[in-house]
């Protein structure tokens, strides 16, 4: 089975981590020899339940006895993907109420992008540097890291980048801009927060300019922070709402949410201004809204602070610079990348996952499901510390 991973299926790094997987449950996935691997990753922050969730397992099972695939998105009335948008109208704040459901992430970023030039009638996108938002070429266009873009050039014109939170750079915002697009938590980057109010001054900014705040949830969302969406920390709401990963319960899944009024001009003039075969089929749509049910049904947001508190209490030592981020979405920042790349491969050894981020050598990610234990958190934990006291330079 190795050799025909490397053999036929295409590869996405010189050196993946090629762990066969047997099966998967609650915290924990299961290679073929049977190790058990506690899982601080969550499918890169995607499986908000945790491993095949009996709620989610169970509606997937129904919907896929009721019907599958029956008609390109927007045509047909389909109880999930209506139940799960309305469910998200009630949680949102003003004017947040009509939603797209899309295939994935990026997917969603593209639409987003699209609306924003469709409703403003303007070109400019300014995005952050070392910003992340997907690998399709819209979503790249809008990457601030050139390493990573410089292969696939030319890329979509009109494209500008700030530096987040440097209030300066909030005067590149101007009349020409279509739509400022941010992450609420920077991701690759290193899990940055905001800080110093640094979203309402962006608000404010495009206020002033006419231009709209696109948000990327597609991290931070569901739940993750200790919100169900990140923005709801910093008294801000954005124009246009992007989210995908955690919202599917395992299963891929993207949406991006505006107002009804902006989300009509994708509908006319053209038609079909954006188009999607599989988004909002039923079977992912009702993952969807049994997650989002289990997650704001359940003291699990609560409970995500009180599991940061806990990680942020165990992980102390000389060579954890800090641990950034907020809930479950956290990074401790090592000593240097070498540290960074020994923990992270040791551990898979000794049956606990973490991994990358993209642009942050020194970070090793924890971003485990929302539905972890205190006492696996201290298992998990206890194997990071037994590694730094065994690192020698």
């Amino acid at each position: 089975m190795k050799q025909d991973f490397f053999n036929y299926q295409a590869q996405t790094s010189p050196h993946p981590l090629a762990m066969e997987v047997s099966h998967a449950k609650g915290s924990y996935i299961y290679d073929t020899s049977g190790k058990p691997h506690l899982d601080f990753v969550a499918g890169v922050s995607a499986n908000t339940l945790g491993h095949s969730h009996p709620r989610v397992v169970e509606a997937v099972k129904q919907q896929a006895e009721t019907y599958m695939h029956v008609m390109v998105y927007g045509e047909f009335i389909q109880k999930p993907a209506v139940e799960l948008t309305r469910l998200l109208a009630s949680m949102l704040p003003d004017p947040l109420e009509t939603t797209y459901l899309v295939n994935s992430g990026t997917e969603a970023i593209e639409g987003a992008l699209k609306l924003a030039k469709k409703v403003t009638g303007r070109a400019e996108i300014i995005a952050a540097a070392n910003a992340y938002h997907g690998n399709t070429q819209g979503s790249m266009s809008v990457m601030g890291h050139e390493e990573r873009r410089q292969a696939f050039r030319p890329l979509i014109p009109g494209s500008r980048f700030i530096t987040f939170n440097n209030e300066k750079d909030l005067e590149k915002i101007t009349e020409k801009t279509a739509a400022v697009l941010l992450e609420t938590i920077q991701g690759g980057a290193g899990f940055i927060l905001p800080h110093d109010n640094y979203l309402q001054k962006v608000r404010n900014r495009c206020d002033a300019t006419g231009t709209l705040l696109i948000l990327d949830e597609i991290q931070p969302g569901y739940g993750r922070t200790g919100k169900l969406f990140g923005f709801e920390h910093f008294g801000i709401v954005p124009d246009i709402l992007v989210m995908g990963k955690g919202m599917g319960g395992g299963m891929p899944v993207g949406a991006f949410t505006a107002s009804a009024a902006m989300m009509s001009q994708l509908k006319d003039r053209p038609k079909l201004g954006h188009v999607t075969t599989f988004g909002g089929n039923p079977v992912i749509a009702a993952a969807c809204l049994a997650t989002l049910r289990e997650v704001t049904e359940t003291r699990l947001i609560q409970e995500t602070l009180e599991k940061e508190n806990l990680f942020r209490t165990l992980l102390t030592h000389p060579l954890i610079r800090e641990v950034r981020g907020k809930g479950l979405m956290l990074a401790i920042m090592v000593k240097n990348a070498d540290v960074a790349n020994y923990i992270i491969l040791e551990s898979l050894k000794r049956g606990l996952l973490l991994f990358w981020l993209l642009f942050e050598p020194d970070a090793v990610r924890i971003t485990p499901p929302l539905t972890i234990s205190e006492s696996e958190i201290r298992e998990g934990c206890a194997i990071i510390l037994e590694l730094l006291e065994q690192w020698h330079d």
